[in-house]
């Protein structure tokens, strides 16, 4: 299965007063083209979490290479770095025209009803479709 990179226009009221995007958005970036690679893979976070099912964020890593500005068509390249029964990490490559502005990673863990979960055990499916990216 191949994922197609998600794309985000960089808006007015997401850059400074320098016109540079604000470094904070770039987290707002990863979430957006993470639901978008969970629906591609057909196993959305709505569907996920109408089973009860949360996934918070336990860790955040940027390292910003390039300034995007207002307008700049950010392709932000999703992929799992590592998986565990109870975590997930996936990485991020955001681009604009081919050049690399930043590379990321974000850490989930699973909870149900406020308890950690075993995704394999809890969503064999999805744990089988990530395994085979």
């Amino acid at each position: 299965m191949e994922i197609r990179p998600y794309r985000h226009e960089v808006k007015y009221y997401e850059c400074d007063r320098m016109g540079i995007t604000h470094h904070s958005n770039y987290v707002r970036f990863m979430e957006e083209a993470r639901v978008d690679w969970m629906d591609q893979i057909g196993y959305g976070f709505d569907r996920m979490e109408a089973e009860g099912v949360v996934s918070p964020v336990v860790a955040v890593d940027c390292r910003y290479k390039h300034s995007t500005t207002f307008k700049d068509i950010v392709e932000i390249q999703v992929a799992v770095a590592e998986m565990t029964p109870l975590k997930i990490t996936f990485s991020y490559t955001m681009q604009v025209a081919g050049r690399t502005v930043c590379t990321a990673t974000s850490t989930h863990c699973f909870l149900e009803k406020g308890r950690p979960v075993a995704l394999e055990t809890r969503f064999p499916e999805l744990y089988g479709r990530i395994k085979q990216l």
